[in-house]
This record gives C-alpha cells, sequence and structure tokens, in this order.
C-alpha cells in the first residue's frame, strides 16, 4: 500500500501529511463529493518533470463544471497550480518516480445533497510510483457490475465517490483469482477496467472503446492514440464488444498508475501469442514511457 510523503499542500500551504484533515461532517465526506486527478513525476539527476500537467489540471476544472462546483476556478489558474505543485515537489524532494495526487473537495459541513456556492479545500500530496496492475501480463475477468452510465455519475469526471463502482467490481476480481475486471456498460459493450482504459489490436488496426462508450477520457489514452498514429497504424475508436477481446491478437491498457500493460488472459482465454508481449504494445509501450520521461517533442513535459 502507498502512502503519502511526509508533506502535502492542504487548504493555503504546506503541511504534515498527518495534519491534512477533514472534518466527518463533509459533503467530500459525507457524499464523496470531491474530483481529482493523478499524473507522474520523473526525477533525474539534473530534473524533475511533470507529465502533461496543463491537462491534468484542464481535468480538475472540467471534472468540477460537469458535478457543478464552481468555487474551484474562480480561486485556481493554472500558474498557481503548477507554483504549488512545484513546493510540494520540492518540500518532499523525492529521490525516485512519483505520482502525484491533486484533489478538490467540497468541505462544507451538512449542507445537504447539493453543490453551487459551496467552499472547497485543495489538497495535493506525493506517493510512491508502484503501478496498480502487473506489468508482465494480467488476468482479467468480466465484471458482474456494469459500468455507471453517463446519465447516472459521468465517467468523464474523476469523482471520488463513483469509484465505489470501481471496487465492487475490482474486488470482485480479485475474490475470483484475477488482476483486475473488464466492464461491460448497460448494454454490454467493453467500457474499461476499474481505473485503466483498454485497447485491443486485430489484423495491424488498433481499436479502442469511443468516449461514448463511459469511459475516462484517460490522458494517457490520448498519448497512445497520438503515438500510435505517428508509428502509422490504424486507429478505431469505436463500440466495442466483449468477444472482440477474445480473438484479439494483442490486449493491453494504459493509464498513469496502470502504465502500458500486456493483458495475457480474459475470462480464462489466452490473449493471441501470450505471453509473449505483442508488437504494437511492446513498440507503444517504449513510446509511451519514453515520453513520459522526457520527450519534448509534443511539450507534454513541464520542469518543476
Amino acid at each position: 500500500m502507498a502512502t503519502p510523503h511526509g508533506k502535502v499542500f492542504f487548504g493555503n500551504g504546506i503541511v504534515d501529511a498527518h495534519d491534512a484533515k477533514l472534518g466527518v461532517a463533509t459533503s467530500a465526506v459525507l457524499y464523496g463529493l470531491s474530483v481529482y486527478t493523478v499524473f507522474p513525476v520523473y526525477v533525474s539527476a539534473q530534473t524533475r518533470t511533470a507529465f502533461r500537467l496543463q491537462d491534468h489540471f484542464q481535468r480538475l476544472l472540467e471534472s468540477c463544471r460537469i458535478i457543478g462546483i464552481d468555487t474551484f476556478a474562480q480561486q485556481w489558474t493554472y500558474e498557481r497550480f503548477t507554483q504549488v505543485v512545484r513546493e510540494v515537489v520540492q518540500a518532499n524532494d523525492p529521490q525516485r518516480e512519483v505520482y502525484v495526487r491533486a484533489t478538490v473537495h467540497v468541505d462544507e459541513s451538512i449542507p445537504g445533497t447539493r453543490v453551487r456556492g459551496l467552499s472547497t479545500t485543495v489538497s495535493i500530496f506525493l506517493y510512491d510510483a508502484v503501478p496498480i496492475v502487473p506489468q508482465d501480463g494480467m488476468r482479467l475477468k468480466t465484471s458482474v457490475w456494469r459500468r455507471i452510465p453517463d446519465n447516472a455519475i459521468p465517467s468523464r469526471a474523476k469523482v471520488n465517490g463513483a469509484y465505489v463502482n470501481s471496487v465492487l467490481a475490482k474486488q470482485d476480481a480479485i475474490d475470483s483469482g484475477f488482476d483486475d475486471c473488464i466492464f461491460l456498460d448497460i448494454n454490454g459493450h467493453v467500457c474499461e477496467l476499474s481505473a485503466a482504459n483498454i485497447f485491443l489490436v486485430r489484423n495491424g488496426v488498433l481499436i479502442t472503446p469511443d468516449v461514448t462508450s463511459d469511459i475516462l477520457d484517460g490522458i494517457n489514452r490520448r498519448t497512445i492514440l497520438t503515438l500510435a498514429r505517428e508509428e502509422g497504424l490504424e486507429v478505431r475508436e469505436r463500440v466495442v464488444d466483449l468477444t472482440e477481446l477474445y480473438i484479439a491478437d494483442e490486449v493491453f491498457v494504459c493509464g498513469t498508475s496502470a502504465g502500458v500493460a500486456p493483458v495475457f488472459q480474459i475470462d480464462g482465454r489466452a490473449v493471441g501469442s501470450a505471453p509473449v508481449l505483442g508488437p504494437v504494445s511492446a513498440t507503444l509501450r517504449k513510446r509511451h514511457q519514453d515520453a513520459l520521461t522526457g520527450d519534448q517533442a509534443h511539450g507534454w513535459v513541464t520542469v518543476l
């Protein structure tokens, strides 16, 4: 289990991690009314760099807008966000890669089930960059739980309370002896894992569920799509049936905390040439890692 590094931004400044607390009567605690994003910071002898920092800030803004949290955008700019991330990283002085979790908490006490005009507190902390899924070949199980639809709790907003859906699905997969789950939507089409986007390769074509398939429009998902097109791959974003995964040549997942991880088994069926890493997965994994660790060609890296 990862634990926060010692210094945390909370409220208006850097505090000790054990002093960063929310009241038991706040909306964040009572209703899960917080939104968040997670991104990696890479450490080298010369620099510390954050990946797609502006996109992550934009995701916080958009998640707030979808849920109706209206005070965050009034109080925070991208410049302030960047400076605070820099201060948190400097205060903890990490010597290896870390993940940064930034969260906007609605901290009003007992306001009832509403959101507009309520006060917010921002927390930003670091933790060790330990992948949440195996990197050497995953075993997945189709979930008995369906993905929450966009007209219930939209997946494109990273809402803390909505992750109860992911907890139910992943715990069921773990209890059944698998590494993670595959969510289906209410119509039986493939969405994503509990906390990662999914891709398949068939006949040289890269396929992934589109953004109307009750998925998180993941920043790493967008990264993979860009890199795949640069590699000359044909890319299709569309509705995906579960049985397409069964006959795919390759399947892999991606996300900040998942990296680019191959899938070798789905519902007891071997994927492609598993346990051999497929050529498309291998190429995109390397391109993704290069982008994360300092490829400046796309302007995705921010020096802290």
